[in-house]
C-alpha cells in the first residue's frame, strides 16, 4: 500500500466521523427545536462538544499525517501508529462525551489523540532535521 493511500484511509474515516457527529448535532437541534446553540439541553451540549472537539483535533492531525507521508525516510508504521491512535481516540472521546460525565472513553480518547499528535510532531521534526542535515 502506498503511503498516500494509508493517509487516505485515515482521512476518510475521520471525515466520516465528523459527518456523523455533525448529524448528531443537527438531529439534537431538530428534536428540541433549537435554531442556535444548545437550548439548555445537556444532550445537545454534549453533541455539540463531541463534534467541536473532533473538528478541533482532526484537521491538524490529518495535515501532519499527510506531510509525514511525503518523507520516504520514515517507516510506514509511523503513519499507521498515528492514524490508528487518532481515529480510535476521536471515536472513544465522542462516545465518552455522549455518555455524559468524565469517563474512561473520554480519558483514553484524549490520551490517544494526544499520542497521535506526539507521533506526528516527532516524526515531522525528525524528518525535517535529517533532511536539513543531509541524512
Amino acid at each position: 500500500m502506498l503511503r498516500l493511500e494509508v493517509v487516505a484511509l485515515y482521512a476518510g474515516v475521520n471525515i466520516l466521523l465528523l459527518l456523523v457527529l455533525a448529524y448528531l448535532v443537527i438531529r439534537a437541534r431538530q428534536t428540541h427545536k433549537i435554531v442556535l446553540g444548545d437550548g439548555g439541553h445537556d444532550a445537545t451540549t454534549r453533541a455539540i462538544r463531541a463534534h467541536a472537539n473532533a473538528a478541533e483535533y482532526i484537521p491538524a492531525a490529518l495535515v501532519g499525517l499527510l506531510i509525514v507521508s511525503l518523507f520516504n525516510n520514515l517507516p510506514a508504521w509511523i503513519l499507521h501508529a498515528a492514524g490508528i491512535s487518532l481515529t480510535a481516540g476521536r471515536i472513544l472521546h465522542a462516545l465518552g462525551l455522549h455518555a455524559g460525565k468524565l469517563n474512561l472513553g473520554r480519558v483514553v480518547g484524549v490520551s490517544l489523540t494526544l499520542l497521535s499528535y506526539l507521533i506526528i510532531g516527532a516524526a515531522l521534526l525528525y524528518a525535517g532535521a535529517t533532511q536539513q542535515l543531509g541524512g
